[in-house]
């Protein structure tokens, strides 16, 4: 065989069989597998830089999840019709491979790993990011880079009360939560959920339920990698000699602590600085080559003193009980002309978040490579340099803006109203003020506060909250509402939003290897009973339930469905029926191809005027119905009034008043508006019109008893014939002529 190393493995997954290919395809990287599920195939690789980077104080790792359209049949929309920077799915994916991986490297590696999932094809039964994830693990443990995996993960969902893994297309319509679960052999590493709403032992028996087929995934990939895995190569350690952090906690835990110990992130930083100097002064001499390490003992000194603290004493930075929530305040309309704001403020963790309403046709249309072609709820989240005392110039969102907004905008999806009872494209701004912990749930909170002043019908209301954790051996402890100080040097960011009912999202952010389920279930009680007095004693006080009304500063929507074979009777010729209703109501119209139509103006009286004037197009006027309408032209026998755009009727002279007429010119001219009443519509579809029947009934006018119509002669009545098509006023069985 021309590949002489070539392997091919396979297990069932989900029902679903689960192939792995190695020693086929990119065999220079350092390693490499092409991963095959039902139809969905991704090449995986992974590959280590020969030298550790200069100058560098963190592991320089990349994960890229690329998606190729060609995968689903597309071909790219943009100018150059090739694939551009990465979408933001294909971002969050590669956010979810990269957390439950980066920490079994050795944290004082500095050699660049750079790991790539290129998605070749897609089955939609078989959605491509956990597979990238396996096949990432697998190319991993083959390859001859340090790594303390491998790792495995599945998405459980929860259909008719069952939990499934890796739900189908169908399935996954149908299922209360999608929850992404990885684990090594022994621990969950990672969780990142949307649900809609569901208890803490349903979504940890989903975790649980995730995490066993995990394990049994994890064997699978251990045995490839046994049979055909590289050795791992040793590399440079780039931590400090273990005398000279000795020395230095010695020297300076005193003074360290003296600093921490304060409930203000500005005055800690400010202690801070002259311990550096004291400590730069009194070591730089002695490590003349090494001091660039000087700022890593201290770190790691800092770290000391926190988790000490917290193990030994129970103790916290900022002097807060273990489950003791910071300061909180909840405000709204801080922003004159939005349509709604909220602002959260957490200790000093402060966003304000905006919301815009907009047309339908302002919802996001997304190209990639699942099935959803488009969403009308967004969420973006910005992180400004300011909000941590920085100064950098601002590039455009990075990647953990992207997965904080998404986070966000997954925790509120299942709260937000069907497009049926509020036809409106959605988007929430959280700009982050100020940060010092946790701004992801802050931003959630600070939405729904928003979501709220701006009217928008929200089934419940939403708030989220943090959990950390300090490990030491068997040994570890959960503190609600952590602050940065305890993320950076803590163990564990375990996010958790949702409503009274239940669960709406996680994202469970580690540095160790993983949670046992002990830890898990304790986080879950933590941030529900910290979610409940957000919500009850800090939120719901500001504003308890969504406006009734909209800002006045907000579009007016209307929704209605027509007939699909009356749409192009809408529209028009060359759209023209369709311009004409918006240039007379000041409204914008979207229609869509299932017949719905969208009506947007600022002012509801406007809407309304269009949307009567669709529908009359849409639907056949009856006889009976009275309209408003504009005189469009003016013969010796009557009078031509449309009454929508493309619906047209003559009003006789003998029907133009409750008084005796004698001529046209007397009652009407082109460019009145006038009350008509539809008084017959014969079998071409013509309409015959009445304004004196419509005067009578509306107004209540009396005619006179001199009133008698003109005698008409026993043929059709004179320009009845011009009406037939001789003078070119009306097309037969089609509106008139303009």
């Amino acid at each position: 065989m021309f590949f002489k190393d070539y392997k091919q493995y396979e297990t069932q997954l989900g029902g679903r069989p689960f192939a792995v290919e190695i020693g086929k395809m990119a065999q220079l990287a350092g390693g490499a597998c092409m991963v095959r599920y039902g139809e969905t195939n991704i090449l995986c690789t992974a590959t280590m830089s020969a030298k550790p980077r200069d100058g560098i104080d963190f592991f320089p790792l990349s994960v890229d999840f690329e998606e190729k359209l060609y995968s689903v049949g597309k071909i790219p929309g943009s100018f150059q019709r090739r694939e551009g920077r990465p979408s933001e799915k294909a971002v969050l994916a590669g956010r979810v491979i990269d957390r439950p991986i980066r920490p079994l490297f050795p944290k004082d590696m500095r050699n660049d790993v750079g790991v790539v999932a290129t998605v070749m094809s897609v089955d939609q039964d078989c959605p491509p990011d956990m597979v990238a994830m396996l096949g990432v693990s697998i190319a991993l443990s083959i390859s001859e880079i340090p790594w303390r995996g491998p790792i495995a993960g599945v998405t459980v969902g929860l259909v008719d009360g069952e939990y499934v893994i890796n739900p189908t297309a169908e399935q996954r319509e149908n299922s209360r939560m999608s929850v992404v679960v990885a684990s090594t052999a022994d621990l969950v590493a990672m969780i990142e959920a949307g649900a809609n709403e569901v208890s803490n032992d349903e979504m940890f028996g989903a975790i649980m339920f995730g995490h066993k087929e995990n394990q049994r995934l994890v064997e699978f990939i251990a045995g490839i990698a046994a049979e055909c895995g590289k050795e791992k190569i040793d590399f440079p350690s780039n931590d400090p000699p273990e005398e000279m952090y000795e020395a230095i906690k010695a020297f300076a835990i005193e003074d360290v602590r003296a600093a921490l110990d304060t409930d203000d992130k500005r005055v800690r930083d400010e202690r801070l600085k002259p311990v550096y100097a004291k400590v730069h002064e009194e070591f730089d001499g002695k490590y003349p080559e090494l001091l660039d390490k000087i700022e890593d003992c201290l770190y790691k000194t800092q770290k000391y003193a926190v988790r000490r603290w917290l193990l030994d004493e129970g103790k916290r930075v900022d002097g807060r009980g273990i489950d003791d929530i910071r300061p909180l305040n909840a405000e709204i309309d801080l922003l004159d002309r939005v349509h709604g704001s909220g602002m959260f403020t957490r200790g000093q963790t402060q966003v304000l978040t905006a919301t815009t309403l907009g047309p339908m046709s302002m919802e996001q249309n997304l190209d990639g490579i699942d099935e959803e072609e488009s969403k009308r709820y967004i969420h973006h989240y910005n992180f400004p340099s300011f909000s941590v005392s920085e100064t950098r110039p601002s590039r455009g969102p990075g990647r953990r803006e992207i997965g904080h907004g998404a986070l966000a905008e997954r925790a509120l999806l299942p709260v937000i109203p069907e497009v049926e009872e509020f036809p409106y494209a959605i988007r929430l701004v959280s700009e982050v003020l100020s940060s010092n912990g946790s701004t992801s749930q802050g931003a959630i909170c600070a939405s729904t506060l928003s979501l709220m002043a701006a009217g928008v019908p929200i089934k419940a209301p939403v708030a989220g909250i943090s959990c950390g954790l300090v490990t030491e051996g068997e040994r570890f402890m959960t503190m609600v509402d952590i602050q940065g100080l305890e993320d950076f040097f803590g163990d564990m960011d375990f996010k958790v939003a949702g409503t009274h009912a239940g669960i709406t999202a996680i994202q469970m952010d580690l540095k160790i290897d993983g949670l046992t389920p002990e830890i898990i279930r304790e986080a879950l009680e933590k941030t529900y009973k910290a979610r409940l007095y957000i919500l009850d004693d800090v939120m719901l006080p500001v504003i308890p339930e969504p406006r009734k009304e909209l800002s006045k500063w907000a579009p007016k929507m209307l929704i209605t469905t027509i007939p699909v074979d009356k749409i192009s009777e809408v529209i028009g010729k060359q759209g023209k029926v369709i311009q004409k209703i918006c240039a007379e109501c000041n409204c914008k119209i979207d229609v869509e191809e299932d017949g719905k139509i969208f009506i947007c103006s600022t002012d509801i009286e406007d809407a309304q005027r269009a949307l009567f004037m669709v529908e009359t197009i849409a639907n056949d006027p009856e006889i009976g119905a009275i309209y408003k309408g504009v005189v469009t032209r003016l013969m010796d026998f009557g009078a031509f009034v449309e009454i929508a755009p493309g619906k047209e009727g003559l009003v006789h002279i003998s029907r133009l008043d409750v008084k005796r007429t004698e001529r046209v010119t007397d009652v009407a001219a082109v460019g009145d508006e006038v009350i008509v009443k539809v008084i017959e519509i014969d079998d071409q579809g013509r309409l015959n019109l009445s304004r004196r029947d419509a005067l009578i009934e509306v107004e209540g006018l009396v005619p006179e008893n001199t009133i008698s119509d003109r005698p008409r002669p026993s043929g059709p009545p004179r320009g009845r014939d011009d009406r037939r098509g001789g003078g070119g006023d009306r097309r037969p069985g089609g509106p008139p002529r303009r």
